[in-house]
């Protein structure tokens, strides 16, 4: 028996971390993610990643098969990370069964990525129909007041990670505790302190 496939070593042998990340300054994090979360995706976008909003959201359905899909956010606040859909698709039907999620942006070209994970919960009638008619007027076609829904992903934890060719990659984690938010560094292997 040979330890990989011919296509898993291809796969072995495509670049990996091929980026440029930005500088980081560890002292100067904020206090809460939504912050540096937006500090992140304007560099994203500075940089000339494209649609640094697309991400990709990840559901279980009531008998726990994850599904995954890209989405665009849709705001970043205090409140948490909003995105949108149709009422009737299976990311619907999934966040019915089982209100949590994670999503996940990743931004090669500069070597970062942001997870965010936590519980779900849909917006007011008001706010998603305030959604809706933002969307052009062929996005809105054929879809009637209450078919479409504005969600928040409401995280317990948000992870920043930056890529390092010597692979200690950073980690800053952000952890809810009530109402305040706790931040672990990570460089590497060592934890760089948590504040």
């Amino acid at each position: 028996m040979t330890s990989s496939s011919p296509f898993a070593s291809w796969l072995r042998a495509q670049p990996s971390l091929t980026g440029t990340p930005p500088e980081l300054d560890l002292d100067d994090l904020p206090g809460d993610p939504a912050t540096l979360f937006e500090r992140w995706i304007r560099a994203a976008a500075a940089a000339g990643v494209a649609e640094p909003h697309g991400g990709t959201l990840a559901t279980a359905d009531s008998s726990g098969m994850p599904d995954a899909r890209t989405l665009i956010v849709k705001d970043v606040s205090a409140r948490g990370w909003g995105f949108a859909g149709p009422r009737d698709s299976a990311k619907a039907r999934q966040l019915d069964e089982s209100p949590a999620a994670a999503m996940n942006f990743w931004w090669p070209s500069i070597t970062r990525a942001v997870r965010v994970r936590g519980p779900v919960q849909e917006a007011s009638d008001e706010e998603s129909a305030a959604d809706l008619a933002e969307r052009s007027a062929a996005a809105r076609a054929g879809l009637r007041p209450g078919e479409w829904v504005r969600w928040w992903l409401a995280p317990e934890q948000v992870e920043f990670w930056q890529g390092a060719t010597d692979r200690r990659h950073v980690r800053i984690v952000y952890a809810r505790e009530g109402e305040r938010w706790s931040c672990t560094i990570r460089e590497g292997e060592q934890e760089r302190g948590k504040r």
